[in-house]
């Protein structure tokens, strides 16, 4: 198997001690975070990074969370059928795409049952109702938007650790698992379109060619930090340049270099961030080249994305999720629609065409702007947008306002829906709830709070990130 060694045996380094082995560990299923389960010899169970479902390895123990081993596979002794060769050098080490090693068939596979088991052992609900797998027609360059740290401390291979070479430091690419100060030097990403690639290498070849200071991740000085590159389908690019301090003459220099060499660049915004923190959402970002925001269609919608905007990162599969929403939302003319936790107004707005009324709940007061931004883009007039907690919002009052609604789309975060909003939910009592999730245990514990009154019609899980474990699901919920 080729690279197999490269990318099982990427542990971490320091101090060398003893540790536990395990030895003919079956895999048996996968697990949260890229890993997998593992049943050893004499029947204890642990996680194990680096292995497929049907793999026989043995494993040497990283750590203990909750009583588990969390153990690292050295090396296999039979391999799955499912196995197949990552096609990232950077597997292994990169926390992203940790499902590279899996084909993207059985991905598939054990996406579905991870929703499944979700749906029957937290909300009891009948897995039959629960239609096939919807998969992402590209697996590679499928993302929108990518976020790279710079760092003047790469992180070191074994092997040039065990060198007397002095090397280059400077790195852009990613976080290492677990390691806020270890940046792993990117070659080539398979996220986001090749610009993205061509951009990342430009900007570390210029700044090393001026001799400007990369960011010191403890320390928090330098003058390169983060790049955000954002495009859309069409290839156009939003480029937002984080840097730790101001410099005009560099900003300059480094703005005239992108717009003269990348055609496809419409947008170029800089931040300085003198923070411990990356986050940029609490400070200002300035346009320095091009235009405000770039465009995205979405079928017959179009979005405004800013420097700041939130939107999903897989455009071409999220025109699909949209459609399938609005298929199951089956709204009629006069219907009042609540989109909760609605962002961008991203779904709401698609589905304005067909209703009479859409109401939008968002807590990120950014992100309704940018909702209100796009409803005017496409001369929708038949929205409402209102800033603040859903759980908080939506109650008996805001309802007397804006209308019961017929049709409540709901698409909150990971953790759920509030209990106060499922109170909500059942007081206001629409006709039907269509349910997207990220999460299909929390999306399976809030539908079976709903159960008395709603009844679970059909859910379909939809593949928007490849080779990960990530899955979302759209669930339709009918007023028994």
């Amino acid at each position: 198997m080729i690279g197999l060694i490269g990318y099982l045996c990427g542990m971490g380094r320091g101090r060398k001690k003893e540790r536990k082995q395990f030895h003919q560990v079956e895999i048996i299923d996968t697990a949260e975070e890229g890993l997998a389960i593992g049943r050893c010899e004499d029947g204890r169970i642990i996680q194990v990074s680096g292995a497929v479902p049907g793999d026989l390895v043995d494993a040497v123990a990283k750590r203990k969370r909750k009583g588990m081993f969390i153990a690292q596979a050295t090396s296999v002794t039979r391999f799955s059928e499912d196995r197949t060769d990552p096609f990232c050098s950077h597997f292994g080490l990169c926390g992203g795409c940790k499902w590279q090693h899996m084909q993207y068939p059985a991905q598939l596979r054990y996406k579905m049952k991870r929703v499944q088991d979700a749906f029957q052992r937290i909300g009891g609900l009948d897995t039959q109702l629960i239609q096939p797998i919807e998969a992402a027609p590209e697996q590679q360059y499928y993302r929108n938007k990518l976020e790279y740290t710079a760092s003047d401390r790469r992180w070191l291979t074994e092997e040039e650790l065990a060198s007397d070479e002095v090397f280059d430091r400077d790195a852009i690419g990613f976080h290492l698992p677990g390691a806020f100060d270890k940046i792993l030097d990117v070659d080539h990403c398979y996220l986001q379109s090749d610009a993205s690639n061509r951009i990342r290498l430009s900007i570390k070849a210029l700044a090393q060619s001026y001799q400007w200071p990369f960011f010191n991740l403890r320390d928090k000085t330098g003058f390169i930090r983060n790049i955000i590159v954002r495009n859309n389908k069409a290839g156009d690019v939003m480029v937002v340049l984080v840097l730790g301090q101001e410099q005009a003459d560099w900003i300059t220099t480094l703005k005239d270099h992108l717009s003269q060499a990348f055609p496809e660049i419409i947008s170029i915004y800089t931040c300085i961030n003198t923070k411990v923190n990356d986050s940029i959402h609490d400070l200002t970002v300035e346009l320095v080249y091009g235009q405000k925001t770039i465009v995205e269609t979405l079928h017959h919608v179009r979005f405004h994305i800013g420097p700041k905007s939130f939107f999903q990162t897989n455009s071409k599969q999220a025109e699909h999720l949209y459609a399938l929403t609005k298929k199951l939302a089956g709204l009629q003319p006069n219907d009042v629609v609540y989109d909760l936790y609605c962002g961008v107004g991203s779904i709401g707005i698609y589905m304005a065409d067909q209703c009479k009324k859409v109401v939008g709940i968002e807590q990120i007061a950014e992100a309704i702007e940018d909702a209100k931004e796009n409803a005017r883009l496409n001369v929708i007039t038949n929205t409402a947008f209102a800033t603040g907690t859903v759980e908080m919002i939506l109650d008996p009052a805001f309802i007397q306002t804006h209308g019961a609604p017929d049709v409540v789309i709901t698409d909150p975060p990971r953790a759920g829906m509030h209990p106060d909003v499922i109170r909500h939910l059942l007081i206001a009592a629409p006709k039907r709830i269509v349910y997207v999730s990220c999460n299909p245990a929390t999306q399976a514990r809030d539908i079976q709070m709903l159960s008395e009154t709603y009844q679970l019609i059909t859910a379909i899980p939809v593949d928007m990130f490849p080779h990960t474990q990530h899955i979302e699901c759209v669930a339709l919920l009918e007023h028994k």
